[in-house]
């Protein structure tokens, strides 16, 4: 049997081994940029190149607060729905800590479901944080395109298939294919009665329209 795994359209990141064993993850949906004043139009405005220094190294240590926070949830891959800056990813790296950035909405939430993880947004709880696990976690190339890939996970409520095809009109016909086999599986699903096709239900009155003429006599044996 083909091994259930799941892919995700991303890359590890940079210096950070490409191989991880017993995988314990924290996925997030947070800001892992410079904890600045998104407001548009704000400005903060200083006298000095200090105090700009000042500025720089307080938000430094504000991101460095994160990553700590983070780190204390005793996860070895820390997964973001949104960017993580250079920073921050060196922060994790140093803490033996591998990060994946910018894995989108439904990348998130489908990770969530395949490895039995909540997304959190706020760390300072990590007793109340449920991590997601896999036994491996491993960048693999598909054609020309590098992807993660999530193996031996705990929930599997999703998984990947990689659909071959010599061209993309193949391709595209094999997944329309597909859709339409996983739409019926999923309507069956909902809702397990069948009514069956090819004409079945047709040829079904017609052989008790006949059964019925054999009892009727006269004119309205014959309009039958």
């Amino acid at each position: 049997l083909t091994p259930i795994f799941f892919i995700l359209e991303k890359k590890i990141g940079v210096g950070m081994p490409k191989v991880v064993n017993d995988c314990k993850v924290l996925v997030a949906n947070c800001q892992m940029d410079t904890d600045k004043i998104k407001i548009y139009g704000a400005r903060v405005k200083v006298d000095s190149f200090e105090a700009v220094a000042e500025i720089e190294k307080a938000e430094k240590e504000k991101m460095k607060s994160k990553v700590d926070r983070i780190v204390k949830h005793g996860c070895n891959v820390f997964i973001n729905r949104q960017l993580i800056y250079n920073y921050p990813e060196q922060l994790f790296k140093d803490a033996g800590v591998v990060a994946i950035e910018h894995s989108d909405f439904d990348g998130t939430e489908r990770l969530a479901a395949v490895l039995g993880a909540d997304i959190v947004s706020t760390f300072d709880n990590p007793e109340e944080t449920k991590l997601g696990s896999c036994k491996q976690i491993s960048e693999m190339m598909i054609g020309e395109d590098k992807v993660i890939k999530f193996s031996g996970c705990a929930q599997n409520e999703a998984c990947t298939i990689v659909l071959r095809g010599a061209s993309t009109h193949v391709l595209d016909e094999a997944e329309r294919s597909l859709h339409d086999a996983l739409a019926v599986l999923f309507q069956t699903v909902q809702d397990t009665r069948v009514v069956h096709g090819g004409g079945s239900s047709e040829m079904a009155a017609a052989a008790g329209v006949l059964e019925k003429n054999k009892v009727v006599d006269g004119k309205e044996h014959a309009a039958v």
